[in-house]
């Protein structure tokens, strides 16, 4: 599995005015819906829902939101780069302004860990958070992320 067949290249954006964690779900759903035709009330309803759970905040400013939805048939994923990093309860109290967020069907079980899995490589790579933080253009953004992190030889 590769970002390539998860993000939609206009689900990838750049946004100035996110102030709270469920303004970010709700901008995620919209996000979702032109992109993907999920249900933005579903979707907001399912990331309340697992956020609930625990924060997904994991770290360094980045948080990994994802649920699970019904009526959807491929795990689907959204890129955000906050200009202003918000609350996100994350696990080293750090704000976040990096956010990817994953749905994927209720039937997904092990694809559904594998695209997390995936997405987590990718944003704990220190040089990917740079190189998105230092970039606007959500064209640039997507190439960053499908790039992913640099390999290195053995």
């Amino acid at each position: 599995m590769d970002l390539i067949e998860i993000l939609h290249p206009d689900a990838v954006r750049n946004t100035q005015s996110v102030g709270s964690k469920k303004r970010l779900f709700q901008d995620l759903a919209a996000m979702s819906a032109q992109n993907y035709g999920i249900s933005p009330e579903a979707a907001v309803e399912a990331l309340l829902e697992r956020e609930n759970l625990g924060p997904t905040g994991v770290g360094r400013g980045v948080a990994l939101p994802h649920a699970r939805l019904e009526n959807l048939d491929r795990i689907v994923g959204c890129f955000i780069k906050l200009d202003r990093p918000i609350d996100f309860d994350a696990v080293d109290r750090q704000p976040v302004d990096l956010v990817f967020a994953l749905f994927a069907p209720l039937s997904s079980g092990v694809e559904h860990l594998k695209a997390l899995a995936l997405v987590s490589r990718t944003l704990r790579d220190p040089g990917v958070c740079l190189k998105l933080r230092n970039n606007e253009d959500p064209s640039t953004l997507l190439a960053i992320l499908l790039e992913g992190p640099a390999s290195v030889a053995a």
